[in-house]
């Protein structure tokens, strides 16, 4: 059920039987020359629709624009600062538990508002107002994504190629895949001379890639988007079943442990 389609009252029957909803993310960021600035929000608003459709839980708009600075040196690439994500974020939600949701999740397909989405559910689960949690769609199928393709990449890659060319064929530039494997870096290891003694010595995508992508993008093929988005549907269907399933106060987050502090005070 995507919550723009509906009415008001058809909502207020939603929320007096069901406390569920799933949160689009992504970002408007490069990904090559090959795939649409598009592209994770596009693969997590695809897979937030398909779950919702399935388990007839509730789907808001998507959050289009993440955090996106480390690819801020390519042309067309927008962003907002952590700070202000982790705030817009929770504010969204806490919108929709005044509504009467009480469990969250947030489908993202951006490694970069990770650690955010993290602390925003946090936030939420500890003062008591909604368990909300972070679900990355490739982290669901790690087998699956790592048997598909002989030069995996983090990002542009074969994985990412192969979703769009399932779910958005028409903006894949299939003419530029070579010269995005070519421009790239198509094995990982051979960025790792920029960690220095344990440490990461590099900030943003242009210092590891060219032109911004990692991997080899020739392996990829519609078909196997349609694979790893089957799959990875059907991770996020039974996450949202088994959420579903959960008493809230098993969710929120646990009492001190005893003795409790204070209880041996006079």
């Amino acid at each position: 059920m995507y919550v723009a389609d509906q009415t008001w009252p058809e909502l207020g029957d939603y929320v007096a039987e069901e406390s569920v909803a799933v949160v689009p993310l992504g970002s408007t960021e490069q990904h090559g020359p090959h795939l649409p600035l598009a592209t994770d929000h596009l693969i997590a608003e695809g897979l937030a629709r398909e779950a919702a459709d399935r388990t007839g839980f509730l789907c808001t708009p998507t959050v289009n624009v993440g955090v996106s600075p480390h690819h801020r040196q390519f042309h067309g690439t927008m962003w907002v600062d952590g700070p202000q994500f982790r705030d817009y974020v929770e504010s969204l939600t806490r919108n929709l538990a005044y509504h009467g949701i009480d469990r969250v999740v947030y489908v993202n397909a951006h490694g970069g508002n990770v650690q955010h989405l993290r602390e925003v559910g946090r936030r939420l689960r500890d003062d008591g107002t909604l368990y909300a949690i972070e679900w990355m769609w490739d982290e669901s199928i790690p087998d699956l994504v790592e048997e598909a393709f002989e030069q995996n990449g983090p990002h542009g890659g074969p994985k990412e190629t192969a979703m769009i060319q399932h779910l958005a064929p028409e903006l894949v530039r299939e003419e530029e895949l070579e010269s995005a494997r070519d421009g790239g870096v198509r094995d990982i290891e051979a960025a790792a001379h920029l960690r220095k003694n344990g440490a990461r010595t590099f900030y943003d995508a242009v210092e590891n890639s060219e032109n911004g992508v990692f991997g080899d993008q020739t392996g990829a093929t519609p078909e196997i988007g349609e694979r790893l988005f089957e799959a990875a549907a059907e991770q996020l269907v039974e996450l949202l079943e088994w959420l579903d399933g959960r008493r809230l106060d098993d969710l929120l987050a646990p009492a001190h442990v005893d003795p409790q502090p204070g209880s041996r005070r006079e």
